[in-house]
């Protein structure tokens, strides 16, 4: 089960995984685009076993929904890959529950997620949660204080936060399943810098600014050079989903200089996103925002 598998990294994982014999599930906020992309992954892979499932996870509502229908049915989750998510909106846009749409989506959504699959992620003989950062997690602060950017909305500091936010919950879930014996190996991953619609999608959900667009159009122009491709940018995803080498609380990512291309390998975890106190204090108020808990 992938989120955000319409495109991009998550597309590219999705393809692999489902050319391998995985029956995938693209769970997409745009259900077009997501019965495009299956019928992408079944002409590469005829034999292929794709669905397409409705999620948005800038809405609680929605979440709960999609694990409504995922209990219905069943079956038990091998995998859950915490994949979607926006990138530096310039303005602070916020999500149908009010939280500001970075932290809102790419954490808390991603969040309640696993907390409502939690059921069908332990009936899987060997189940595996991967959280899908970013490199910008290094220098992402959670900031207790302002942690929906009300008083001040910086495009980049959100989204690191939000990234961060990601690694932390990596780290905790990893923590929770072994004092809570559900056998669930939490690990993380970053594709490095990969072309995707991301970095496109992402400042052109509002108007920018003349500053921010000259900001976005130097940026774009420096780090072209490093962009991999999504067939490797994906690489680090896989080898957190599938390697029997990724442990409990690892991560993942390119190997090359700065991690921003390369082979998958191990990745850096900053002291800020192993910290205990943060990690422990994130969780709780996740589960207070989203009114949900682990259990």
């Amino acid at each position: 089960m992938i989120t955000g598998s319409n495109s991009g990294v998550g597309l590219g994982a999705a393809t692999r995984l489902a050319g391998a014999g995985a029956e995938v599930v693209l769970a997409v906020r745009d259900q077009d685009k997501g019965t495009r992309a299956r019928e992408e992954i079944i002409a590469a892979h005829p034999a292929a076993t794709v669905s397409v499932e409705h999620l948005d996870l800038a809405s609680l509502d929605s979440v709960a929904s999609f694990a409504d229908r995922m209990r219905e049915h069943g079956r038990a989750v091998d995998m859950l890959v915490n994949n979607a998510g926006v990138m530096m909106p310039p303005t602070r846009l916020t999500t149908s529950d009010g939280f500001e749409l970075q932290f809102g989506t790419n954490h808390l959504g991603h969040f309640a997620l696993t907390s409502q699959l939690l059921p069908l992620l332990r009936k899987a003989p060997a189940p595996r949660v991967v959280s899908v950062s970013a490199i910008a997690a290094r220098m992402g602060r959670i900031n207790f204080d302002d942690l929906q950017s009300d008083l001040r909305y910086r495009p980049v500091s959100a989204y690191a936060q939000s990234k961060l936010a990601n690694l932390l919950f990596a780290v905790e879930l990893h923590r929770h399943s072994a004092r809570r014996g559900w056998g669930i190996v939490s690990v993380a991953a970053h594709p490095g810098i990969t072309d995707t619609d991301l970095r496109h999608n992402g400042p052109n959900m509002s108007t920018p600014s003349a500053l921010e667009r000259l900001f976005m159009a130097t940026g774009t122009t420096l780090v072209a050079p490093f962009w991999q491709q999504i067939s490797q940018g994906c690489l680090p995803i896989l080898s957190a989903a599938t390697s029997p080498n990724a442990n409990g609380a690892s991560y993942w990512g390119p190997d090359g200089f700065l991690e921003v291309r390369g082979r998958p390998a191990p990745a850096t975890l900053s002291r800020r996103a192993i910290d205990q106190h943060t990690s422990a204090r994130l969780w709780q108020i996740s589960e207070e925002l989203t009114n949900l808990s682990f259990t």
